[in-house]
This record gives C-alpha cells, structure tokens and sequence, in this order.
C-alpha cells in the first residue's frame, strides 16, 4: 500500500461522483443511514480546500470533508469513508486526525462536532479529546439538520425533536481544552514536594 492523503483543491474535484458513489455503498454495506451528498456539493467542497483526499497512485481510496455552521461557530467532519480493499489498515484514524488538523487550522476558534453510529468513528474521536454530548450541545442551525433528510434514520430525529436519534453526538471545544490545560498546569504548580526531616545520630556521651 503506498497511499497518500493529500488536502484537497481543485485537481481533485474530478473525484466528487467517485467519493459520492463510495460513501453511498459504505452505507448500504453497513446497514446504516447517512445523509445524502451530491457530487457538486464534494467538488464544491475539495475545490475550497476543505476536504481531504487519499490516493493509492490515482485510486481514490478514502476522502473526509469539512462543513460549517451557525457562522462558523461550529465545524462538523463529515463523510468520512474508506474503500473496502483499504479498511482495517488504520487508513481511517489518519484521515481523521488530518481532517481533524485542517480543520484546527482553517476555524481554530470553532466547535469541532461529529455525529455518528460507528463506533470506530466514536473511538477516533475520542482519541482527538471528543467528549459524547446531547443533541442540544451542538449545532442549531437548521441547515446541518436538513441535511440528515436523505438518512434511513430521519423519522426517528423527527420524532424526538431533533433532541436524538441512533447517531451519538461528539465535540471538541478548543475553549474548553484551553481552560483544561490552564488549570492542569496551576494544579501541577502548586505541588509541593513533601518535605523529608533528616535524622540527627544521636550523639554518644561519656560519663
């Protein structure tokens, strides 16, 4: 395997029906909803540099995305998929930590969030420092929940007010992470290394 992800620009919009076309088959193979894309919209998005692409030569064998919502306050990654022949090679986890990386660099300000049934995909952004969140954590832009209309699934978030449905929802809050670390590193200052008294021989006299 000499696979190469690369962060994507126009040269690669070519590929848009391609990735469309995998992640549809993804679903099917797995049983599972997800929200339907249309070529136009990938190439729209690897022709603003917001996508990742992974190549074995010219295959197309894996490609993530990145969108935004309520002014770009938040940043989902999205459409996250590998080709059958290249699962279970840790292809996955390396695009994910580098849509992850473009996505810190491009909104380094934003809430990063992620909903998902699978659990390979929970495990990975756990690892990132994603924390599992309700619904109401994330996006209320009416826009990112629309696009859960071509899901299997969409009845079901209908039902419950947009409040659940089988996907569970991830986040990563750089403002959070920030504090975290401030306050790990007053705690690590404050420890105080015990203080160990030495023990005085006791002198010898003679009478």
């Amino acid at each position: 395997m000499n696979v190469e992800i690369h962060i994507a620009d126009s040269k690669y919009a070519h590929y848009a029906q391609e990735i469309c076309d995998l992640m549809y088959e993804s679903a099917l193979a797995r049983g599972t909803g997800i929200a339907k894309r249309s070529p136009e919209y990938v190439a729209e998005k690897i022709d603003a540099g917001k996508a990742v692409v992974a190549l074995d030569g010219d295959k197309l064998v894996g490609f993530s995305y990145i969108e935004t919502w309520g002014h770009q306050k938040f940043v989902a990654n999205s459409g996250l998929v590998i080709h059958p022949d290249y699962r279970n090679q840790g292809l996955a986890k390396q695009i994910k930590r580098k849509i992850f990386e473009l996505s810190r660099k491009l909104f380094p300000n934003a809430k990063i969030f992620s909903i998902t049934t699978g659990l390979a995909v929970m495990k990975m952004n756990t690892e990132l420092g994603f924390k599992p969140v309700p619904f109401s954590e994330l996006t209320n832009d009416k826009e990112f929940w629309k696009g859960c209309q071509g899901c299997r699934n969409f009845d079901i978030l209908e039902r419950n007010n947009y409040k659940m449905c089988l996907c569970t929802g991830l986040l990563y809050d750089p403002a959070q992470k920030e504090k975290e670390a401030v306050s790990g590193s007053r705690f690590a200052a404050k420890v105080v290394k015990p203080i160990v008294k030495k023990r005085t021989p006791n002198k010898m006299y003679k009478k």
